[in-house]
């Protein structure tokens, strides 16, 4: 691993922040010690993830995830449109068309673009996953877990699992404001049922649009979650609650979730904050160098 400067890039998508690395050579592997570094809010950067931008095969981009304490990730739906966002506007890309690769598979971009400037991402998130063993969820391999009662901290929840490349869990509740989202959200991430953990969603609908606090696996409570929006519209569709394309409403902003053939398109923001420069004393100085 090199021991130069490194610089990174603050990105967030409606308030779902990440510290963002160009390493296109492949020649700094992100490391778990690094990321907690980078993310803690007091002592490094600040940030729900760290995603480190690679080469793909061909000419694409991959996305290496990992959440705040370091585990790796599959997918992050507001990660994945910063990073169109940094790709197009630093020149690495000329395309508004793209594919990127995730360890949840390639996801296809499709930037909006005003005088050089990303205002906008779609993102293909691809076909939802309902069975148990797909999420993965105990319990038989082929079955489903959709508008099940679910009980945590003493509350009883309808619910239903979803994979988008990811595992969560949509709980359904009068109102998520009310909800002690990081009490019970931390306690489900954990549950026995998911054994590699999982997002969870507290949804509810109003007025045909979605409002939702999320609880995301290895971070805590964000701002907001692309795949957990995508899980959510899934989740009240397959419930006849809402139609197919909605507007979801997070605490960091409204992102839209169209279910269509099957597949489910996220579009959104992607916001710039800052660029900066670690010395390697810092890096050091929280093993990550």
């Amino acid at each position: 691993m090199t021991t130069e400067p490194l610089t990174i890039w603050k990105y967030h998508g409606t308030g779902n922040d990440f510290v963002m690395l160009e390493d296109l050579d492949d020649a700094r592997p992100l490391t778990a010690e690094l990321t907690a570094a980078l993310c803690d809010r007091r002592l490094g950067i600040g940030a729900d993830g760290v995603i480190r931008v690679v080469r793909g095969e061909g000419a694409g981009f991959f996305m290496d995830y990992r959440n705040s304490d370091g585990s790796v990730a599959e997918m992050c739906g507001n990660g994945i449109r910063c990073l169109g966002k940094l790709v197009y506007e630093r020149g690495l890309t000329s395309d508004t068309e793209l594919d990127v690769g995730t360890r949840a598979g390639a996801k296809h971009l499709s930037l909006a673009v005003e005088s050089g400037v990303v205002r906008a991402v779609t993102v293909g998130m691809g076909a939802p996953a309902f069975e148990r063993g797909r999420i993965p969820m105990l319990g038989p391999a082929e079955e489903r877990f959709l508008g099940e009662p679910f009980e945590v901290g003493g509350l009883t929840f309808t619910a239903s699992a979803v994979s988008m490349g990811n595992p969560h869990l949509v709980l359904f509740a009068d109102d998520p404001d009310r909800v002690p989202v990081r009490e019970l959200g931390a306690a489900v991430e954990r549950d026995p049922l998911f054994p590699e953990g999982t997002n969870v969603e507290f949804v509810t609908v109003e007025g045909g649009e979605m409002r939702a606090r999320v609880w995301e696996r290895g971070s805590g409570e964000t701002m907001a979650c692309g795949t957990g929006a995508c899980a959510a519209l899934v989740a009240a569709n397959e419930a006849g609650l809402v139609p197919s394309h909605v507007n979801v409403h997070f605490p960091g902003g409204v992102l839209d979730v169209e279910r269509r053939n099957d597949q489910v398109l996220l579009t959104g923001p992607a916001e710039r904050v800052f660029e900066a420069t670690l010395d390697e004393a810092w890096l050091r100085s929280r093993g990550a160098a």
